[in-house]
């Protein structure tokens, strides 16, 4: 659905500068921006994937991947088409790489009242967006999000975090959780991963999240080898964890599997997600996961203080949460996180 957009100004002559991204896109008449998601219209800015619903489920938090934030809770899950980074090794290639105008050919429109309806139908929690960049349908993002607030619902969202100021402020009113992708400490790694040109961005929208907006905020790293696995690196996002979102922050190391043109790249060596979570908890940060891992013992939450299980999870969809009004059942420690009762 075409819709005119939020953040965008008037360039020279019918030319426009959209303002949504770091990209800061200008963008002549009857042409689109590099995410291909907003398009110039005779000098008026519009986005062509307003309620474009390309995947939805209803799915435990913990797949986004959230370990705090009501764990074991369901929630409506939303993503749509395109992307701001389309990484070289990304896992929704066809979502994030897709030819878009073709792609919203194949969605189903969903209205923002059809989403709260649905989320509340199937006793959801609340309502994410992910599989894609959410910022990349923005307008269509924050309706539903102020209109699930005004029903009672939380609001998740999973991003890679490389969105404008203005973006983030918008958003940040209504946005209850953020999941965030932190690919790595360097623009090195970052070109490589995912061509953007300036990563302080990331870091700044990340701390601005959890200080300005009091959102919940977690962080993912996906790692991957010869890339971004590099102990110097490494360090440097679990020291950036540390100073600027609070040792409590959880941290989620993921395990890289092949694909789209990072098919030849081997699965990241477990030893090394282990050894990533080692450094991470010496470095003083209480909760860090290795994911994509099938039983591995670093998906469970251990109480900071006396070290037991206190949330226990068999993949994704078997949570056994045994928090007494979030704190350990053994020592009494308070778990950080927000918790239903």
């Amino acid at each position: 659905m075409k819709k005119e957009a939020l953040l965008w100004r008037k360039a020279m002559g019918n030319s426009v500068n959209c303002l949504l991204c770091k990209r800061k896109c200008v963008i002549d008449s009857g042409h689109v921006g590099w995410c291909e998601t907003r398009l110039n219209q005779y000098g008026t800015l519009y986005t062509l994937t307003y309620g474009n619903v390309a995947a939805m489920s209803v799915s435990p938090i913990e797949k986004k991947p959230m370990y705090h934030f009501f764990p074991g809770t369901l929630w409506f899950s939303l993503g749509g088409v395109g992307c701001n980074m389309r990484c070289h090794g990304c896992q929704s290639w066809d979502l994030s790489h897709c030819d878009v105008r073709k792609k919203i050919t194949q969605t189903t429109y969903m209205s923002p009242e059809m989403v709260v309806k649905k989320a509340k139908k199937n006793g959801c929690q609340g309502i994410a967006f992910t599989y894609n960049e959410p910022t990349m349908w923005f307008e269509y993002v924050l309706d539903v999000f102020k209109l699930a607030k005004e029903q009672g619902l939380s609001t998740c969202y999973v991003t890679n975090g490389y969105m404008s100021s203005e973006a983030l402020e918008m958003i940040g009113k209504h946005t209850d959780g953020f999941c965030l992708d932190v690919k790595g400490a360097f623009l090195e790694s970052y070109t490589r991963i995912a061509d953007i040109a300036d990563v302080n961005v990331i870091f700044g929208n990340g701390s601005e999240a959890k200080r300005r907006y009091a959102m919940h905020v977690e962080i993912v790293t996906n790692l991957i080898s010869g890339f971004n696995t590099n102990e110097k690196e490494l360090k440097e996002i679990a020291s950036w964890i540390f100073a600027e979102l609070g040792k409590d922050t959880p941290w989620h190391l993921t395990r890289f599997f092949p694909y789209g043109q990072l098919k030849e790249i081997a699965p990241t060596p477990i030893s090394a997600l282990e050894t990533t979570r080692k450094m991470a908890l010496d470095e003083g940060i209480l909760y860090v996961y290795i994911g994509n891992v099938t039983g591995h013992a670093a998906i469970h939450t251990y109480c900071q203080n006396c070290k037991k299980v206190v949330i226990r999870r068999k993949e994704y969809d078997e949570i056994e949460n045994r928090l007494v009004e979030g704190r350990c059942p053994h020592c009494n420690a308070l778990i950080f996180g927000r918790f239903a009762f």
